[in-house]
């Protein structure tokens, strides 16, 4: 499951630090986490999907790394994304 281009140009526009920024770690969690997030609608109704589940758990260890490599550079960038995203209860 993707996100539309115009969805993604959204995300991007949102989390981007500067303009023209779409390789920042936050801009690349934001998108990861959309599409986390659409996978997870998918499965609702699609249980047995195994072939898009390992693409879901590639995604969420992509995010884990950005996230984990983000609090290792700048904490504040860090907990300023993760209340934004809502990623941590």
């Amino acid at each position: 499951m993707s996100i539309t281009a115009e969805r993604k140009a959204e995300v991007i526009k949102d989390n981007a630090r500067d303009k023209g920024d779409t390789g920042s770690p936050e801009v690349q969690v934001a998108i990861l986490t959309d599409r986390i997030n659409t996978l997870t609608e998918h499965f609702k109704t699609h249980r047995k999907d195994n072939h898009s589940r390992r693409g879901l758990l590639m995604m969420v260890n992509k995010r884990r790394s950005l996230l984990d490599y983000l609090r290792k550079k700048d904490e504040g960038r860090y907990q300023a994304l993760i209340a934004k995203l809502g990623l941590r209860k």
